[in-house]
C-alpha cells in the first residue's frame, strides 16, 4: 500500500465535514492536477486528451478527461459516488435561548445511528449566506473545526430504560447545546456567534445550510494499524478513491468521467443529486462540444459503463447472524461487488463480470455480497443513474463496520485496492 494515499484519505476526511467542503477539496485537487473548470452557463470548447471539471451547487462535482476517440466510438467510462453523509442538520432560525442555555434545533439528515451522536463534542460546518456591502448575497463556507456543541444524554437515574432500546425523539431530545453561560452573562444568539466567527455584522447573516459533525480526526487503529476509523467514511471513502484515480489517470481512448453527487442520503432528488439532469447534461454537452449528433450521443450512452461506488457492509464479528453465511465480506479483502434481486443495486451478471476482469487485470482481490433473503438491502446511486441513462452499471464498495454511525471503520488496505482497480478501469 502506498502510505501517502491513506494519508491523503485521512486529510480528505478531516477537511470534508460536509459535502460543500468535500467538493471544495476535490476542486483544489483537480486544479492542482491540471483540470480546467467549466461554467455550465457558457459555451464549451473541448480538446481531445484534456482534463475538465464542473461544479454544481458548491456540493457536487463532475470531472472528465476527454478520450483520444469520440464517445460515439468508445462510450464513456464513468465512476460515481456521493459526498454527503447521514447526520444532523441545524434548523435555520431554530435556535432558542432558555435559562441561559443556547440550543440549536436539528433535523435528521438521512438515517444516522442517533445514539452515537450524544455525549460527544461536536463542531459545525456548511455554508452561510452573507450580505455584502453592495447588498448582494454571497455564499461563504464555514468550518468551525473546534468543538462548540454537545447533545447530552439524561442521567440513567432519570431514564432507567436507556439501555433497553430507548428511542430518541428528534424534536425533543436532540437539541444541541452551544452555550451554558454564567448567571450574570447574557447568552448570544446563534447568528451572533456565526457573525463573530465570520467577522461580519449579525445583520449580514442570512440563511444557512449547516450541520453538526464530530471533529475528531481520522485515525489508524489495530495492532498493525490495518483499520481506519473516521466519521463520514460512507461515502467519502469511495469519493476519495475515485478522486485519486481520476487525478492519476492518463488520457485513454475513451473519455474517463468521475462523478461526485450530493444528497444521496436523502433520495438524490435535487439538481446536484443522482436523480437529476446533472449527468445527462454534462455527458450530452461533452458529445455536442465534439461535434456529435443527437443520435451519436445516444450511441455513446449505450456503449458506456458505470462503476457506482458506495461503501459496503462487512461481516460484523459480534453480529454474524445478520449476514448470509454464503456471502462473507471482510475488511482488507478487497472491494465488494453488491447484488440484489430487487435491483436496489444495479449489478447484473454482465456488469459484475466486467468489474471482476478489471480487478483481475489490476491484481486486486474482490468479494461479493448478497444480503440475507429476510433482510432489506440499502440502495445506492447505481440504480438511479443507470435507469435515467440506460447505462450498464456495477455497484461496488469497500467493506466497513458501523455504517451510518458518527464514527465508522474500514480496512486501510482496501482503499489502495480500489484505487488500483479504478486506474485499470480508466485505462
Amino acid at each position: 500500500m502506498k502510505p501517502n494515499r491513506i494519508t491523503q484519505l485521512k486529510e480528505f476526511l478531516d477537511n470534508s465535514p460536509t459535502s460543500f467542503q468535500a467538493a471544495g477539496q476535490i476542486e483544489k485537487t483537480l486544479v492542482a492536477k491540471g483540470f480546467v473548470k467549466l461554467d455550465e452557463t457558457k459555451t464549451w470548447k473541448l480538446k481531445a486528451g484534456k482534463k475538465y471539471f464542473v461544479v454544481r451547487n458548491q456540493s457536487a462535482v463532475m470531472a472528465f478527461i476527454t478520450g483520444r476517440k469520440k464517445p460515439s466510438q468508445t462510450g464513456f467510462n464513468l465512476a460515481a459516488s456521493h459526498l454527503d453523509s447521514p447526520g444532523l442538520k441545524i434548523k435555520c432560525g431554530g435556535d432558542k435561548i432558555e435559562r441561559n442555555n443556547t440550543k440549536l434545533a436539528v433535523e435528521l439528515y438521512g438515517g444516522p445511528i442517533i445514539s452515537t451522536w450524544l455525549d460527544r463534542e461536536l463542531s459545525i460546518a456548511g455554508r452561510v449566506m452573507v450580505k455584502t456591502k453592495t447588498g448582494e448575497w454571497e455564499s461563504v463556507l464555514i468550518d468551525l473545526k473546534e468543538p462548540i456543541a454537545i447533545i447530552p444524554n439524561v442521567a440513567i437515574h432519570l431514564n432507567r430504560e436507556v439501555n433497553k432500546g430507548f428511542e430518541y425523539n428528534a424534536q425533543n431530545h436532540l437539541q444541541a447545546i452551544i452555550q451554558a453561560v454564567g448567571k450574570d452573562k447574557k447568552p448570544k444568539s446563534f447568528k451572533e456567534i456565526l457573525a463573530s466567527k465570520l467577522k461580519v455584522k449579525t445583520e449580514q447573516i442570512g440563511a444557512y445550510d449547516l450541520f453538526l459533525y464530530d471533529p475528531s480526526p481520522a485515525a489508524l487503529t489495530g495492532s498493525d494499524k490495518e483499520m481506519l476509523s473516521s466519521g463520514r467514511l460512507d461515502n467519502l471513502g469511495m469519493s476519495h478513491a475515485i478522486l485519486a484515480a481520476i487525478a492519476e489517470a492518463e488520457p485513454a481512448e475513451a473519455t474517463s468521467v468521475a462523478i461526485f453527487y450530493d444528497n444521496e442520503e436523502i433520495s438524490s432528488m435535487t439538481p446536484e443529486g443522482a436523480d437529476s439532469s446533472f449527468t445527462s447534461d454534462i455527458l450530452t454537452r461533452i458529445c455536442l462540444a465534439q461535434g456529435l449528433s443527437q443520435e451519436e450521443t445516444f450511441i455513446a450512452l449505450r456503449k458506456s459503463f458505470l462503476v457506482s461506488a458506495d461503501m459496503a457492509n462487512a461481516l460484523h464479528p459480534n453480529f454474524p447472524e445478520k449476514y448470509d453465511s454464503a456471502f462473507v465480506t471482510m475488511l482488507n479483502h478487497g472491494p465488494v461487488i453488491k447484488m440484489n434481486a430487487g435491483q436496489r443495486y444495479a449489478t447484473t451478471a454482465d456488469s459484475s463480470a466486467r468489474f471482476e476482469s478489471v480487478c483481475e487485470a489490476a491484481k486486486v482481490p474482490y468479494q461479493k455480497i448478497i444480503n440475507r433473503s429476510d433482510s432489506l438491502s440499502g440502495i445506492t446511486i447505481g440504480p438511479i443513474t443507470s435507469s435515467r441513462l440506460g447505462i450498464r452499471t456495477v455497484d461496488v464498495g469497500n467493506p466497513m463496520w458501523a455504517m451510518h454511525s458518527v464514527r465508522e471503520t474500514m480496512g486501510a488496505l482496501d482503499h489502495e485496492y480500489l484505487i488500483r482497480a479504478l486506474l485499470e478501469y480508466y485505462k
